[in-house]
C-alpha cells in the first residue's frame, strides 16, 4: 500500500492487490484505484476483488472510501454479485440506512437489483418508515424507495404518511427532511396515492406557504401539480374573486403564482 500511494507501482493491476482488496478500498487513492479498474475490468477480474468484498461487506459499507467500492460493484458487477451484494444486506437495512455511507449503499443497491431484492429491503424498513424519513441519512433512502420501486409496493409509505390524517402530512411538510419526501410523492405516485396528500396539503396551504420547508411542498404543487391543484391553491390563500379576476395572467405563471399566493398572505391583495 504505502508503495502504491508513493507512486513506486505506477502499472499496478487487479492481480496486485489480491489478498489486500480491504485495505486498498479503505484507502482514498486505493478506492479510486478500485472503482476505475471495476469499470473495465473482466469477469474474471471483478470476482478477484468480489470475494474479499463479500468477505467484509459490512464494514466496506459503512466506510468513508470503501462505501464506494462497493457502490461500484451494484453498479458494475456481474448479475450473481449483485445478488449476493443485495443478500448481504439482510438484517442491515436500517442500520445502514441510518449511516452517513451506509445509506449510500442502499440508494444505489436500490437502483441496481431485481424487484425481489428490492422488496426484501422494503420489508426491513416497514414500521421504521418516519424515523427514517425524520432522519438526515434514512430520508435519502425513503427517497430513492419511492423513485426506484414500483408504486403499488408503496402503500406502506403512504400509509404511514397518512396516519394520522392532515397532522402527519403537516408536520413532515414543515420537516427539513420529510419536505423532500412529500415532494418524491408527489412526483412519482399514483393520483390515488398522492390525493390524500394533496388534499391534506390543500387543507393547510395558508401555513405551508409561509413556513420555511413547507413553502418548497407548496411550490412543488404550483410547478409541477395539475392547473386545478394551481387554481385551488390561490383560492386557499383567500385570493377573491375580484383579485383572481384581476391578476389572471399571473396565475399562469407557477414561479408568479407562488408570488401572488406570499403577496395575498402579505395583505397586497385582499
Amino acid at each position: 500500500m504505502d508503495d502504491f500511494r508513493s507512486n513506486r507501482v505506477p502499472y499496478l493491476q487487479i492481480t496486485d492487490i489480491v489478498s489486500h482488496v480491504v485495505e486498498f478500498a479503505k484507502d482514498q487513492h486505493g478506492s479510486r484505484f478500485i472503482q476505475q479498474k471495476l469499470e473495465r475490468a473482466s469477469a474474471k477480474e471483478k470476482q478477484l476483488l468480489f470475494d474479499e468484498v463479500l468477505d467484509n461487506g459490512h464494514a466496506l459499507m459503512i466506510d468513508v472510501f470503501g462505501n464506494y467500492v462497493v457502490q461500484k460493484f451494484f453498479e458494475f458487477g456481474t448479475p450473481e454479485q449483485k445478488a449476493a451484494l443485495g443478500r448481504s444486506l439482510k438484517g442491515n437495512v436500517m442500520n445502514l440506512a441510518l449511516q452517513m455511507y451506509g445509506c449510500r449503499v442502499i440508494q444505489k443497491a436500490l437502483e441496481s437489483v431485481d424487484e425481489t431484492t428490492q422488496l426484501d429491503i422494503l420489508k426491513e424498513l416497514e414500521g421504521q418508515v418516519l424515523k427514517c424519513i425524520k432522519d438526515q441519512n434514512g430520508n435519502h433512502v425513503v427517497q430513492k424507495v419511492i423513485e426506484k420501486v414500483k408504486p403499488d409496493r408503496l402503500r406502506f409509505i403512504i400509509d404511514t404518511i397518512m396516519k394520522n390524517g392532515p397532522d402527519t402530512v403537516m408536520q413532515l411538510s414543515m420537516h427539513p427532511y420529510g419536505c423532500r419526501v412529500i415532494q418524491r410523492v408527489l412526483e412519482h405516485c399514483t393520483e390515488q396515492q398522492k390525493r390524500p396528500v394533496l388534499d391534506a396539503l390543500h387543507a393547510n396551504v395558508r401555513t405551508l406557504v409561509l413556513d420555511q420547508y413547507g413553502n418548497y411542498v407548496i411550490q412543488h404543487v404550483i410547478e409541477h401539480g395539475s392547473d386545478t391543484d394551481r387554481d385551488r391553491i390561490v383560492r386557499e390563500v383567500r385570493c377573491s374573486r375580484r383579485c383572481f379576476k384581476c391578476y389572471p395572467m399571473l396565475t399562469r405563471s407557477p414561479r408568479n403564482c407562488m408570488l401572488l399566493c406570499l403577496d395575498i398572505l402579505s395583505g397586497k391583495h385582499k
